[in-house]
């Protein structure tokens, strides 16, 4: 994608509902009508927002998608450490499957015949990686992520880092060798390769600015992305980092230089340079919070 220009959907707003429908709303060319939708939360585990998906923000993602006359819904994941259906159960998804009327995909119940092999000349990983057939073969997909950094080897964990949740956990190899790498970030970024969603919603609203991915310091960003490019979102989420203060490896690193981000870009994943990068908005607030995430972006 490098050379072209990826488009970032900005709504700054403390009010995740209005802020998602808003950002989604914004995003130019989606069709979920008469299609079979599955939408990817972050439930890595059940820890409060900025550490997993918020209730609110998967509930208007689904009734958004309902209005746009999607024909079927479905929600896929797959937590870690905890056992997904731990995860499920604590943060109240069984009721809401009741009261939206959405499936569940479990990828802890998938059997080896349900994943698909992806490998290519170049991949950090020694033998490639498999995810789930219903991933690769998706009408339509729909990525959900929140804003966070991540303590323990991915520096960050936005959009790019939300792939690992369909690499399988248990009974595969795969999960022991990333953790294991110095290469990680690329790994991450490498996921993304085998798949590609329609459209990309970034909670911002609260972000850890250290830590994470399931505790760490919490600061109130107020702010909703959304974006059909995932490196684009994720620079765009790096620089509201900047914006707050991070660590420092944030704060220390250039934007296009963080592992999962240039290697995205090395792949043709999402946009190259700040440069590459226009934000979307509706409002003089949002305008002038663009304004300054994008100037962050020039001078990094």
């Amino acid at each position: 994608m490098k050379g072209n220009i990826s488009k970032v959907y900005l709504v700054s707003t403390d009010n995740r509902i209005v802020g998602t429908r808003r950002a989604l709303e914004m995003v130019e060319g989606l069709d979920f009508k008469d299609k079979k939708v599955i939408v990817k939360p972050n439930f890595n585990t059940a820890d409060a927002t900025p550490a997993s998906t918020h209730n609110d923000t998967l509930v208007a993602i689904f009734k958004w998608l309902k209005e746009k006359e999607a024909e079927e819904l479905t929600l896929a994941e797959r937590s870690g450490p905890p056992l997904t259906v731990d995860v499920l159960k604590e943060k109240g998804i069984y009721k809401l499957q009741d009261q939206l009327g959405f499936n569940i995909i479990n990828f802890d119940e998938l059997t080896e015949k349900d994943y698909i092999h992806f490998n290519q000349e170049g991949l950090h990983w020694k033998n490639g990686f498999i995810i789930p057939k219903v991933i690769k073969e998706a009408e339509a997909l729909v990525n959900t992520c929140c804003l966070k950094t991540h303590g323990f080897g991915g520096v960050i964990s936005m959009s790019l880092k939300l792939a690992v949740g369909l690499v399988p956990r248990r009974g595969f190899p795969y999960m022991p060798e990333l953790h294991k790498s110095f290469q990680m970030g690329e790994m991450i970024a490498e996921i993304n390769a085998a798949f590609t969603p329609d459209v990309t919603l970034m909670d911002g609203v609260e972000a850890f600015t250290a830590g994470g991915p399931a505790t760490g310091c919490v600061k109130q960003a107020k702010v909703i992305l959304a974006s059909k490019d995932r490196v684009a979102l994720d620079a765009a989420g790096l620089a509201v980092l900047k914006k707050m203060g991070s660590n420092n490896l944030i704060m220390n690193t250039p934007i296009f230089d963080q592992g999962q981000i240039k290697r995205a870009v090395e792949l043709g994943l999402g946009a190259g340079s700040a440069d590459e990068i226009e934000f979307v908005t509706e409002d003089i607030k949002s305008k002038k919070y663009a304004e300054e995430l994008k100037e962050i972006l020039n001078k990094d």
